[in-house]
């Protein structure tokens, strides 16, 4: 059955007012007392109005149009000729009000012919001059579309976009998304764009796709929202329309796998799919694009040279950012939000099971592990792990001893819980929990006692940053080797930084904002320094500032960008995201934060749907 929709226009009825005249003689007193009353009576006017009068007459004035009566011209429409009436026609559309009322050459002619216009679509048109209503189907939407489109009909235009947003479907939106580009209609196309990204895996198995031009795919390819797991699908796609009809397809194969992200792939896929297949092995401009995604495997400190857009991960395929818990205005934030880049939006995806302040969290076997902090009161121990599938909370053994303030991360399996404080004192012990036994041991212990210390994992080795001990901040940096289980010290960052925020990008570390003195010193300075290490050269630079000084910053990378999600600037709990651009070295600010919160721990998640 096909799907119909009626649009009907508004109108207003008009009503006109009738006067009671007043009448006056030179005749007696009594003639004069009577002329008074009728003149005070008649102050108040009366108004009478037919019900339905515009609605009465236009069923008139369509009857006679059916009865071809007082028509005075003929509209011709490919084989179609329609008589109706000036004035309808100029009431109800500006493009026939111009061309009647100007003086144009139709101004005076009894058949105007219409070029390019579909008669049944004019028809139409002109029944709904006279009713107010037309039926959009399936089958002539797109014709009144376009028709009512030339007469500049914006509602009926409108009411046509609304209904074919309505039928958009994998199998259609492709002919939708062009029809709305050709006839510039704004919202439509920015519809069937999102919608065919947004499905994009279902609109490459149908029929549309595999009929569309080389420019058309080139279009779609290159999109950065496309809603995909992975690049391979993107592969996967071209080679799809390509097979489609090898022998006059095969010259655009070169142009086309530019627009895949090829370094993107994995060195198995790269070679066993891409490498050998019969459709690139003879173009050379196809064999540079492999051999540039080889090199981006195999030689992994060039990587920073190596940038392009073939480089930057698609939005769908970075993960989610999810930032955890944290310092607000309510003395402690338990939300677990999560951050969609190709969809912009921060949505909670879940609560911690109670409050934690200055804890750590990281991504274990696909489980989010948050451990330690504190509850308000008192220093934890306490390990709890979330399920993304099931949405729940479970207990894991708790670490050796309470800590808060550390720093955690994950190195070849087994979660890292490193300083932090013991509510007693400051602490240089670092400890960590194997997944396979299941059990927390002890490490090497640190040469410093650090707290609010910046952790992170850079060239399989361990990283504790800044942070404070009893007497001041620290700049000093230590390095942690698993399989040597030996802490070394590494080139100090040029000024102290406790509360400091670490991250990792193409082979650096960055330490992003911090402060100079405890928290409760009215002096204290924070930072909107951010400065970045070279393993290679072991020496610090400064890159480009944040936009505020703060601290107690989620640091994070999210594809090609490091983010900064929250912090504290000595006054405000903060909602800020800056994410930092290591090509143009440029911060710009990204969605803020639901709510302001300083501290939270921030973690990519791949594998979970909100």
């Amino acid at each position: 059955m096909k799907k119909t929709e009626k649009f009907y226009s508004s109108s207003e009825n008009s009503s006109s007012k009738h006067s009671i005249a007043s009448i006056s003689t030179n005749g007696a007193d009594e003639s004069k007392l009577s002329l008074a009353s009728i003149s005070t009576n008649s102050a108040q006017d009366e108004s009478f109005k037919t019900p339905k009068h515009s609605e009465h007459c236009l069923r008139i004035m369509e009857e006679y149009l059916y009865k071809q009566q007082l028509t005075d011209v003929v509209l011709i429409a490919g084989t179609r000729r329609i008589p109706a009436h000036r004035l309808v026609l100029s009431a109800n559309c500006e493009y026939f009000a111009a061309m009647f009322t100007n003086s144009l050459r139709e101004t005076f002619q009894n058949e105007i012919e219409l070029k390019e216009v579909d008669g049944d679509a004019l028809w139409n048109l002109i029944r709904y001059f006279y009713t107010g209503t037309i039926d959009l189907l399936e089958d002539n939407v797109e014709t009144l579309l376009a028709t009512a489109s030339l007469l500049q009909l914006d509602n009926i235009v409108e009411a046509c976009c609304q209904f074919l947003i309505k039928q958009l479907h994998p199998s259609n939106c492709l002919g939708i998304r062009r029809f709305a580009d050709i006839h510039g209609c704004a919202n439509l196309l920015k519809t069937a764009n999102v919608y065919t990204n947004d499905h994009f895996m279902e609109v490459i198995k149908n029929q549309e796709f595999l009929l569309l031009s080389a420019d058309d795919v080139a279009t779609l390819l290159q999109s950065d929202d496309l809603n995909v797991s992975s690049e391979e699908s993107v592969f996967d796609a071209l080679l799809r329309w390509l097979e489609h009809d090898p022998k006059n397809r095969k010259q655009e194969a070169s142009r086309l796998l530019a627009f895949v992200k090829l370094p993107l792939l994995s060195p198995t896929f790269l070679t066993d799919h891409v490498e050998n297949n019969e459709m690139f092995q003879e173009q050379r401009s196809a064999q540079v694009l492999i051999m540039e995604a080889l090199k981006y495997h195999l030689l992994p400190e060039r990587r920073p040279m190596l940038q392009s857009n073939r480089t930057r991960p698609r939005k769908a395929t970075v993960g989610q950012l999810l930032a955890i818990g944290g310092m607000d205005a309510n003395k402690g934030a338990t939300a677990i939000d999560v951050f969609s880049l190709r969809e912009n939006t921060w949505k909670t995806l879940a609560n911690m099971s109670s409050r934690r302040l200055q804890f750590g969290a990281a991504v274990v076997e696909k489980k989010l592990v948050v451990a330690g902090g504190r509850d308000g009161l008192k220093t934890l121990s306490t390990v709890e792990c979330f399920d993304f599938k099931t949405k729940t909370w479970s207990y894991l053994p708790p670490m050796t001893i309470p800590r808060h303030g550390l720093g955690v991360a994950v190195l070849e399996g087994p979660f890292y819980a490193v300083g932090g404080h013991d509510g007693w004192s400051f602490l240089n012990t670092a400890e960590r929990w194997d997944p396979t036994t299941r059990h927390w041991s002890y490490i090497s212990p640190m040469c410093t006692q650090r707290s609010t210390v910046g952790v992170a994992v850079l060239n399989d080795k361990l990283y504790a940053v800044g942070g404070r001990d009893n007497s001041s901040c620290l700049s000093t940096v230590e390095c942690y080797d698993p399989h040597s289980n030996k802490w070394t010290s590494c080139a100090p960052m040029s000024r102290r930084r406790g509360g400091v925020g670490v991250g990792v990008m193409n082979g650096c570390l960055y330490a992003l904002g911090g402060h100079d003195a405890p928290s409760s010193n009215p002096h204290a300075s924070r930072f909107d320094c951010v400065e970045r290490y070279d393993p290679k050269t072991d020496t610090w630079t400064t890159v480009a500032p944040m936009s505020i000084p703060r601290d107690a910053i989620g640091v994070c990378v999210l594809g090609d960008k490091l983010l900064a999600v929250g912090g504290y600037d000595g006054q405000q709990y903060l909602s800020l995201v800056e994410a930092y651009d290591p090509l143009l070295n440029e911060w710009h600010q990204v969605t803020s934060l639901n709510t302001g919160r300083a501290g939270p721990c921030v973690v990519i998640e791949n594998t979970f749907i909100t």
